[in-house]
């Protein structure tokens, strides 16, 4: 039984004793979780402390979910080669884990001719990183990839492609846990202390201290502080805000591909450009503004205005009722504000203390082979043995919407809690409401359910759903309204009745 503030992993709860594993992984992220499943390959016993009450709550669910093939990174860089590597071993990830994979292509766009002269040089860097079907193509060919389409001359990438960044994290930390690895969450690392044959991790919560051979710092926004807390100086992560809209699923079939501009020189992003995702929506952004805070995810008035006159530059057919949502992610970049531009990745061994630092994009690309190079690391210290019996692959998991008829049915005569639509925008099911609760490995909570399903990110943004679920969870799981929770202990999704209950007397 799911309930709030409860976990399925298995914790040290006011336990002074100690708590020993080969591997820690700070971070439930993209990083941590593929190399969370990486590692749960072999006999070692793997633990991921995550401060949030989930996985994938932070910048790994916000951001573009593009699968970038490397025209943008300078060769010979941990960007370039990861970017370039993850690229090539996305497709065949995604279907080991059921996650939705969908080959665009991409235009980056010139406007005039200084642009495309830049254009020649994205296209030698990305030749030389190893970026297959680079081509420049003339406005004829733009307009037949992409009818509407502004712009003068484009740099066609055909290896890019979109995938669910939040469903990859989730898939990843699911697989991993299926295989053996123990999730920690709402675990704060405190401090950590070197010990004779490794660490010594605590958390603020008070729990119990877990000792580890190897500690890998996946901590994203927060790999400064981690790496701090063991030893290690010189380190400093600038969150940098992304702002984003989201448009109306109904536009989903006027973009084909990718569009990007040019990015400036010493741009900290690459730039406002449009992007599907494979759900059908698209989305606008991202902006570039540093931050002071690791953890404001607003967004601004002044950036959507500027994003809904850049996305009407780059797709002129766009209305105003087209735009549904706003979101933001925030990127941990290693450059300050008077720099600018983009750091390389940093990954480095500190005496078993791996680090990774500065992983913003092409972070989601790079994950999976950034995921055999933190293996290549643990293996050099401790034996890695295969197991006989690991499964790398997920169920498949069907989308009742997106099935024929005839399988609708048969579904609906199996379960009939399949034939009541709890979110309309969605098309999403009752049993797949409950199916994703049921999938969470850590708190219950809306956004876990919503990453997982769908529900509440439709044009109502849970207008329709929100009183449904909470109905559901209540009935089915047995969690009451006062237990129900947005992101987890703290943050309650209702205060209190808003007329008294009746007497039961």
């Amino acid at each position: 039984m799911n309930y709030f503030g409860l976990f399925r992993a298995i914790v040290c709860v006011y336990d002074t004793s100690m708590k020993h594993v080969d591997v820690i992984i700070i971070g439930a992220g993209i990083i941590g979780c593929a190399a969370a499943r990486e590692l749960s390959r072999y006999q070692i016993s793997v633990a991921v402390l995550e401060k949030e009450y989930d996985t994938g709550f932070g910048t790994s669910s916000r951001n573009s979910g593009v699968v970038h093939s490397g025209i943008h990174y300078r060769s010979g860089t941990l960007r370039a080669i990861h970017a370039v590597r993850g690229n090539h071993m996305m497709q065949q990830l995604c279907e080991q884990l059921q996650v939705p994979f969908k080959p665009t292509g991409k235009l980056t766009v010139a406007f005039d001719r200084s642009q495309c002269e830049e254009l020649k040089v994205l296209k030698a860097q990305g030749e030389a990183n190893g970026v297959p079907g680079l081509e420049i193509i003339d406005v004829e060919r733009m307009q037949r990839l992409q009818p509407g389409i502004s712009g003068i001359q484009a740099l066609y990438s055909p290896s890019t492609a979109i995938i669910s960044p939040y469903e990859l994290t989730i898939a990843c930390a699911e697989s991993a846990h299926h295989n053996g690895v123990e999730f920690h969450f709402g675990h704060t690392v405190s401090a950590i202390d070197r010990a004779e044959d490794g660490f010594i991790v605590h958390d603020a919560e008070g729990l119990c201290p877990i000792h580890a051979a190897i500690v890998i710092n996946a901590a994203g926004l927060y790999a400064d502080s981690i790496a701090q807390m063991a030893g290690i100086q010189g380190i400093t992560i600038y969150p940098c805000k992304g702002e984003y809209y989201v448009l109306d699923k109904r536009l989903g079939d006027q973009l084909d591909v990718l569009i990007y501009p040019v990015p400036g020189h010493h741009s900290s992003g690459l730039g406002i450009h449009l992007t599907q995702t494979v759900d059908g929506n698209i989305l606008i952004g991202p902006s570039t503004a540093y931050s002071d805070s690791k953890e404001h995810t607003g967004t601004t008035s002044e950036i959507l205005r500027a994003l809904r006159a850049a996305g009407h530059t780059l797709l002129p057919t766009l209305s105003e009722g087209d735009f549904i949502r706003t979101f933001a992610g925030l990127r941990p970049k290693l450059n300050p504000p008077e720099v600018g531009g983009f750091g390389d990745f940093i990954l480095e061994d500190h005496d078993r203390f791996i680090l990774l630092a500065g992983i913003e994009s092409p972070g989601l690309t790079a994950a999976p082979s950034l995921a055999l190079e933190i293996v290549a690391l643990v293996r050099s210290h401790l034996s890695l043995v295969e197991k006989q019996h690991w499964s790398g692959t997920l169920p498949a998991r069907e989308r009742f919407l997106e099935l024929p008829l005839d399988r609708q049915q048969q579904l609906v005569e199996q379960d009939p809690d399949h034939g009541s639509i709890v979110c309309r925008c969605e098309g999403i099911t009752k049993a797949e409401v409950l199916q994703a609760v049921d999938r969470i490995i850590g708190p219950v909570t809306y956004t876990g359910i919503k990453l997982r399903c769908r529900s509440m990110m439709g044009r109502c943004q849970g207008g329709f759903c929100i009183p449904r679920i909470a109905q559901l969870l209540e009935e089915e799981r047995g969690i009451t309204m006062d237990q129900q929770q947005l992101k987890g202990p703290g943050s309650p999704m209702y205060h209190r009745h808003l007329r008294p209950e009746e007497s039961t007397s």
